[in-house]
């Protein structure tokens, strides 16, 4: 790579770093994972730079770490992975859902306490969704990603990035309230 395309590069990809690293804590659930995971999918985007073709280059370089991710994932952690077209059959096989991922707290110390606690239980939710929902949600939610970057970064139409978003919103749902329900159950 010649020095005006590594300008060009940098220029155009290292914006997207924090992008990407998040995208890869989400999906391997591990922050040193996520750094090798993120420094691999940028040095092969570095070198097949020269196949961007422009102009969105976050749903390009989100393409790759995305693929990175299920790649080492398949090495580090074959038996967390399920790949199937049968989305039911995972929604049955895994009951859990979004209150919102950016809940806000009053002033005080105890609703400032609720508050994280929310925060916590909301993140570990996220989690523990399958990773064809937690990538979209993740996508969506906290990258900020239109249907249709998603729709390209995970290789899917738009229709099943809504439906994936959908069933991923109600398994969050489901889980907080559940989690609500176990407080309330214990005094809490």
């Amino acid at each position: 790579m010649d020095q005006v395309q590594r300008a060009a590069f940098e220029r155009l990809m290292l914006p997207h770093l924090d992008d990407a690293y998040n995208l890869a804590r989400w999906l391997t659930g591990n922050r040193s994972d996520a750094e090798d995971v993120v420094q691999e999918a940028y040095l092969k985007a570095m070198k097949h730079f020269g196949t961007f073709r422009g102009p969105e280059a976050r749903p390009w370089l989100l393409t790759i770490v995305r693929r990175c991710c299920f790649s080492w994932l398949r090495v580090n952690r074959p038996h967390q992975l399920v790949f199937t077209d049968n989305d039911a059959a995972i929604e049955m096989a895994n009951r859990s859902t979004v209150v919102t991922l950016y809940p806000t707290a009053t002033e005080t110390p105890e609703a400032t306490l609720a508050d994280k606690e929310m925060r916590e239980q909301l993140h570990q939710a996220v989690a523990d969704l399958a990773p064809h929902y937690r990538e979209v949600i993740v996508l969506r939610e906290l990258q900020g990603c239109s249907y249709r970057e998603i729709s390209e970064i995970a290789g899917i139409p738009i229709g099943t990035v809504m439906s994936r978003l959908a069933r991923a919103r109600e398994h969050l749902t489901t889980a907080m309230e559940r989690q609500v329900g176990h407080g309330a159950a214990h005094g809490l």
